[in-house]
């Protein structure tokens, strides 16, 4: 009895020691994105979420990896989730931008780059994001005021495309 006993507690002390938190599963699912496992990234931060589902950074790793996979609908939820559980994660706001701009709403694309911005006036893929969309509602004159200025920030993508609209 006393040796089964002993099976009993050891096993579920094991139990205890083999269970993983909700960090451990967005550190796996990090790991997991940046080997290109996009849908194992996924699953991980959901099982994230399912174990804290206040993790606002697991939601907004989640959305970049959703719209990977042209999740544009789950992306979003997902971004907007992350902004209501944490509104200083501004990450999440220029992420929306890009989900619009793949929606091809470029309207509401600038509006989500100048909240994005508002929040964090050095975020330079806002700044070059809302340079595109400006180009395609022509407005060359505020998108070449926008690649220089996330030129200035350091975005080498807006130097290419200022190269390529603002001749």
């Amino acid at each position: 009895m006393k040796n089964v006993l002993l099976i009993v507690l050891l096993a579920v002390s094991l139990t205890g020691w083999t269970q993983k938190t909700a960090n451990d599963y967005f550190d796996q699912a990090i790991l997991k994105a940046e080997k290109g496992n996009t849908q194992g990234a996924i699953t991980d931060y959901t099982k994230a979420i399912k174990l804290n589902p206040k993790f606002a950074e697991a939601y907004l790793n989640r959305a970049v990896e959703k719209i990977k996979v042209n999740n544009l609908t789950g992306a979003l939820s997902d971004a907007n989730m992350t902004l209501k559980l944490n509104s200083l994660l501004t990450d999440a706001y220029t992420t929306i931008a890009n989900i619009d701009y793949k929606l091809k709403d470029y309207d509401k694309t600038i509006k989500d780059c100048d909240m994005a911005i508002s929040v964090n006036s050095k975020d330079h893929i806002s700044y070059n994001l809302r340079a595109l969309s400006y180009i395609h509602i022509n407005d060359k004159k505020k998108a070449c005021s926008d690649f220089t200025k996330a030129i200035e920030l350091g975005s080498s993508s807006a130097f290419q495309n200022r190269k390529t609209f603002c001749k």
